[in-house]
């Protein structure tokens, strides 16, 4: 039986995680978060003070790696993180590297009925065959405020206008960056996630279930 392989892709703070956690356990397919990955990555170079713009000193660190989980952990949900796993994600080997994991991850578990994967490349390049393509479109003030509300109920202290800077300076970067930039792929459904979630969850429906 083939694997059903659903993307979704999207901005920072769009609501991709919640949304494939919902097709996950509605449709019993596998999450796999790609920013997670990034993320983890990040943790380490923060642990082991590596150079973020010294190529060699990454591309010897990445060589000492031979796997990440997609394991979520606490640890990983900071603003000192996601600013470091952005400047990260400009290098193309580590693009690479993280898009090997993930094939690998995938290869590995044919048992699984499908997977739900969100990132913000992953319809564009990781998996461009997917057999059902999700965009998630938000504002970038209505995308502040649900960070700054998750934030704060993690107890992590935070101001909303220094988030709204840090998620329009992340959309410039994710947008023009020459490696893998945030796009709308090709044959992907655009999901408009500024109202409820329920109203989103009434965008998606019909197309899962073409697919299943």
């Amino acid at each position: 039986m083939k694997q059903i392989i659903i993307t979704i892709d999207g901005p920072a703070a769009s609501g991709k995680e919640k949304i494939s956690k919902y097709i996950s356990n509605k449709w019993k397919l596998k999450h796999l978060d790609s920013g997670i990955l990034y993320r983890r990555l990040a943790l380490i170079f923060l642990k082991d003070k590596i150079n973020l713009k010294n190529k060699n000193q990454i591309k010897k660190k990445l060589n000492e790696i031979e796997n990440l989980s997609f394991r979520k952990s606490k640890v990983i949900r900071n603003q000192e993180i996601s600013k470091v796993a952005s400047e990260i994600a400009v290098y193309s080997f580590v693009r690479i590297f993280i898009n090997k994991l993930q094939f690998k991850f995938v290869k590995k578990n044919k048992n699984i009925l499908g997977f739900v994967i969100d990132g913000r490349d992953i319809g564009s390049v990781v998996f461009k065959k997917a057999d059902l393509k999700l965009y998630i479109e938000v504002n970038p003030e209505i995308r502040a405020k649900r960070r700054y509300k998750q934030l704060i109920d993690s107890g992590e202290k935070s101001i909303y206008q220094k988030i709204l800077k840090d998620i329009k300076l992340r959309d410039i970067k994710d947008k023009t960056r020459k490696e893998s930039p945030l796009v709308i792929p090709k044959g992907a459904h655009v999901i408009n996630n500024n109202g409820s979630f329920l109203n989103t969850v009434k965008q998606i429906k019909s197309f899962i279930t073409n697919i299943l």
